[in-house]
């Protein structure tokens, strides 16, 4: 995989999700891309609700957070974890603690659409 200069892309409506992308590249299913990113949520933010246009793939490499998956019961997710979402499910991670949340997220994705969208 070719990685690419670092891009900031645009958080779902929320101030406090950073989302860093290091890699892209072709995937064996016509249409879809991978997406590689770094992705923080700060001390005390919320992610916001959003989607993807396909497979979300995260791995915490530092802190916890509280997972809210539309249809699922809240989840703490923390370092050493890992958590799939599939695609065009709403979510949300609210870090209620006083360090950030750090995670390696790959996303497996529609080309020519955006990484994120906000839900309702």
């Amino acid at each position: 995989m070719q990685a690419q200069a670092p891009a900031a892309a645009p958080a779902p409506g929320a101030s406090g999700l950073s989302r860093t992308l290091v890699g892209r590249a072709d995937v064996s299913v016509p249409g879809r891309e991978a997406v590689i990113a770094r992705v923080e949520v700060a001390p005390g933010a919320k992610a916001g609700r959003h989607t993807h246009p396909g497979d979300e793939i995260s791995y915490v490499m530092e802190g916890e957070a509280t997972l809210l998956i539309d249809g699922q019961p809240p989840r703490k997710v923390k370092a050493g974890e890992s958590f799939v979402i599939p695609a065009g499910v709403i979510h949300d991670a609210h870090n209620d603690s006083k360090a950030p949340i750090k995670l390696v997220g790959v996303y497996v994705v529609e080309k020519g659409k955006p990484l994120a969208s906000p839900a309702p």
